[in-house]
C-alpha cells in the first residue's frame, strides 16, 4: 500500500500517493504554497539548499544519489540543469557523475533567466513557472559548443518530476539543435507524475527516455483560490547586462568547479565553536555556496546551506518565515530567503556573482552578513 497524504491547503487540496522513497519523506521535502495562479502548491525540497536549509554532507548525499541513477550512456553526455531551482543540484550530480567515471567525457550546463554576452539563446517554455521563460546559451568556446552539437545523450536534472512538460519541452529545443540526441535520462529527487505517466515517458518524447528518483509517487491536486503573486516575477530584457557570468555553467563545464584555496579556512577562523553559520546562495549562482559550505562543513564548521529565490511562496506548512527584498541582479522583480530570520545564525555569508549593488548591501545589513563577491572561479572578493 501506498503510504499516503491528504492536505488542505491554503491553495486547494494536495494529494498524494508515496509508492517507493529511498529517503524518510519528512528528511528530503515538505509543503507548501505557491503565490501563484497557475499552480497554488510546491513540493518544497529540503536537501537542494533553497528553500531550507540542509547541510552540505546531505546534499552531498543526494547529489551521489542521483548520479548513481544514470545509466551507461554514449557519448558525449550533457548534463542540463533546470533554472533556478535545480542549478546547484544538477552541477552536484555531474561533479558526482565525473568523480565516478574518471576518463569520461561529459558537459554541464544549466538553464537560465538571465543572458549573458552575445552569445545565442535556445528558449523554451516552464509554462506552470511564474517565471516560464527561460533558456540555455550556446557555449562561445568551440570545444564545449561541439560538444553540445554531438551529445548522443541529455541527462536533465530538476529537483521534482510532476508532468514531465518542461523535461520536453527542453528535449524538443536540443533535438531540434542536435538530432543525433539518442537518449535522455532524468534526474530528480522525487518523480509524481505516477507509474503509468513514466513508463510513457519514451513514447511522449519519441527516443528512450529513463527516469531516476530516489522518492516516486503521483499526486492530485484540487484547486481552491490561487494566489497570485503580487508582481511580475520575470522582466525579460536580453539587452540587459545583468551581472550574470559565463563562468560557473551557463557557457559549460567540462570538470568540477573550485572554490579559492584558504577562503574557508580564512572564514572559519572568525567562527567560535558553538557558533552557527549560514552560507547563502543568491538566485541562480547556488553551487559555490555549497562547495564553501561543504569546505566549511570538513573543518568542523557547524554550517548550513540556502538561497535566495525568485519564487513567491506564501507564509504555510514548510515556510516558516519570509523576507522579501529587491533582486541583486537589478531586473525589478521581488527576491525571497525563506525559513531565515534576522539573528538566527551567527554567522552569514552572501555568496553572489553580480556587483554588489545597494539590493545586497541591504539584505547583508539585514542578516548582518558578509558579502563574498565570487568575481571568478579564482577571485572572490570581500565586500566591507
Amino acid at each position: 500500500m501506498p503510504e499516503r497524504h491528504r492536505l488542505s491547503l491554503p491553495t486547494g487540496e494536495l494529494e498524494l500517493d508515496i509508492h517507493d522513497s529511498a529517503f524518510a519523506l519528512d528528511d528530503v521535502m515538505g509543503f507548501a504554497a505557491r503565490a501563484n495562479a497557475k499552480r497554488g502548491f510546491l513540493f518544497l525540497s529540503k536537501v537542494l539548499g533553497k528553500h531550507w536549509p540542509v547541510t552540505p554532507a546531505m546534499m552531498r548525499k543526494v547529489h551521489v544519489s542521483l548520479a548513481d541513477t544514470v545509466p551507461e550512456l554514449p557519448g558525449p553526455v550533457v548534463f542540463i540543469a533546470m533554472a533556478e531551482t535545480a542549478i546547484g543540484l544538477g552541477q552536484g550530480v555531474f561533479e558526482a557523475w565525473l568523480a565516478a567515471h574518471p576518463g569520461r567525457e561529459g558537459l554541464f550546463l544549466h538553464t537560465s533567466r538571465y543572458r549573458v554576452g552575445e552569445a545565442p539563446i535556445i528558449e523554451f517554455e516552464e509554462a506552470h513557472s511564474h517565471a516560464p521563460r527561460q533558456f540555455l546559451h550556446m557555449p562561445p568556446d568551440a570545444h564545449t559548443r561541439e560538444l553540445l552539437l554531438h551529445a548522443k545523450a541529455l541527462v536533465l536534472v530538476d529537483d521534482e518530476a510532476s508532468t514531465g512538460n518542461t523535461f520536453l519541452n527542453l528535449t524538443d529545443a536540443c533535438r531540434k539543435l542536435n538530432p543525433g540526441i539518442a537518449h535522455v535520462h532524468l534526474a530528480t529527487i522525487t518523480n509524481f507524475m505516477g507509474a503509468t505517466a513514466t513508463a510513457a515517458l519514451s513514447e511522449r518524447f519519441g527516443l528512450p527516455v529513463t527516469m531516476g528518483a530516489p522518492v516516486s509517487g503521483e499526486y492530485r491536486f484540487t484547486p481552491g483560490q490561487l494566489a497570485s503573486a503580487s508582481a511580475p516575477a520575470q522582466l525579460f530584457d536580453g539587452s540587459a547586462d545583468r551581472g550574470a557570468s559565463g563562468e560557473f555553467g551557463r557557457y559549460g563545464l567540462h570538470r568540477a568547479l573550485t572554490i579559492p584555496s584558504g577562503l574557508a579556512e580564512r572564514l572559519a577562523g572568525a567562527v567560535k565553536p558553538g557558533e552557527r553559520v549560514l552560507v547563502l546562495g543568491t538566485g541562480e549562482f547556488m553551487h559555490p555556496s555549497y562547495l564553501l559550505g561543504a569546505a566549511l562543513e570538513r573543518l568542523g564548521v557547524d554550517v548550513v546551506v540556502q538561497s535566495t529565490t525568485r519564487s513567491p511562496i506564501l507564509t504555510w506548512g514548510a515556510v516558516k518565515a519570509a523576507l522579501t527584498f529587491p533582486d541583486n541582479y537589478g531586473e525589478g522583480v521581488a527576491n525571497f530567503l525563506y525559513n531565515v530570520t534576522p539573528g538566527q545564525y551567527e554567522h552569514v555569508f552572501i555568496c553572489h556573482e553580480t556587483a554588489p549593488k545597494q539590493a545586497l548591501l541591504d539584505l547583508a545589513d539585514t542578516l548582518k552578513a558578509r558579502l563574498l563577491h565570487f568575481k571568478t572561479e579564482t577571485h572572490v572578493e570581500e565586500v566591507s
